[in-house]
């Protein structure tokens, strides 16, 4: 996947975390999605067009340009929806008044499910690699459980899995 809807290069994005990278991927898709929604309404268009032999119609530029409007205006919302969300992990990934955040120590509950998922089977994925013995400790994990909601029984299978 290409990224070009923030550049990564630049001083301000070039050491982003695990987690914020996965809020630049997301975005990325999302902007890809709407450029290629874009592109598919102006082939509707042009085919519309052609139909009614009117392609080289006034019509057709301005609907063209209304088109690259919403489209940019589209991606420029979830480009600064992406800096804001970016900012805001920035201040949530320092820690609290209980210190840096880390699983099981001190959980960070500012993260969707998603990403929680991601921390606690990273925690236990590099804790052990017995995969019996990695099962056996999640599922005595109680913190585990309240913090993972339903994502609690997809990480249960997941490293149920790898025990067979």
């Amino acid at each position: 996947m290409a990224i070009d809807i923030i550049d990564l290069t630049s001083d301000k994005y070039k050491n982003l975390n695990s987690l914020q990278l996965a809020m630049v991927r997301a975005a990325q898709a999302e902007k890809d999605k709407v450029t290629a929604a874009a592109a598919q309404e102006k082939q509707k268009l042009v085919n519309k067009l052609v139909q009614q032999n009117i392609v080289r119609s006034t019509l057709f530029e301005a609907e063209n340009s209304r088109i690259d409007a919403q489209t940019e205006a589209d991606v420029d919302w979830l480009r600064a929806d992406l800096e804001h969300r970016l900012a805001y992990e920035n201040l949530q990934s320092s820690g609290n008044e209980s210190g840096v955040y880390s699983y099981p120590s001190n959980p960070n509950y500012y993260l969707p499910y998603s990403e929680r998922f991601l921390v606690v089977r990273n925690y236990y994925m590099n804790r052990t690699s017995d995969p019996n013995a990695r099962l056996n400790a999640f599922s005595m994990d109680s913190l585990a459980r309240e913090y993972l909601g339903e994502y609690y029984q997809t990480l249960y299978d997941l490293l149920a899995s790898y025990c067979k």
